[in-house]
C-alpha cells in the first residue's frame, strides 16, 4: 500500500505506550495496531487530528506515501487512467 502509517516512530519518540495513546486518543488498542500494520482502508480526519494532538506531531508525520512497484509500473506503462484526454 503506498500510504505507510508511523505511528510505531512517534509512539517511540515519546516512549508512549500503545494502551495509553489508545486511551488518550479513544481508539481500542486493536484499532491502534490495524492501523500499525497497515490494514486500515480509511482514517477519519477527526481521529487523526487526535492522534496528532496527543502525539503533537504534523499529519505528515504519522502518514508517508511510498511509491511501490504496482504505482510505478501502471506510471510507467502509459496507462491513461486517470490522465486528462484532449
Amino acid at each position: 500500500m503506498p500510504i505507510v502509517v508511523r505511528i510505531d516512530l512517534e509512539l517511540a519518540r515519546r516512549k508512549m505506550s500503545v494502551g495509553e495513546f489508545s486511551e488518550r486518543v479513544g481508539l481500542t488498542p486493536a484499532n491502534v495496531a490495524v492501523l500499525k500494520n497497515g490494514r486500515a482502508k480509511a482514517v477519519r480526519f477527526s481521529t487523526l487530528e487526535a492522534m496528532c494532538r496527543v502525539l503533537q506531531c504534523q499529519p505528515g508525520d504519522l502518514l508517508e506515501y511510498v511509491e511501490d512497484q504496482t504505482t510505478a509500473a501502471t506510471r510507467g506503462s502509459g496507462s491513461n487512467i486517470g490522465k486528462e484526454t484532449s
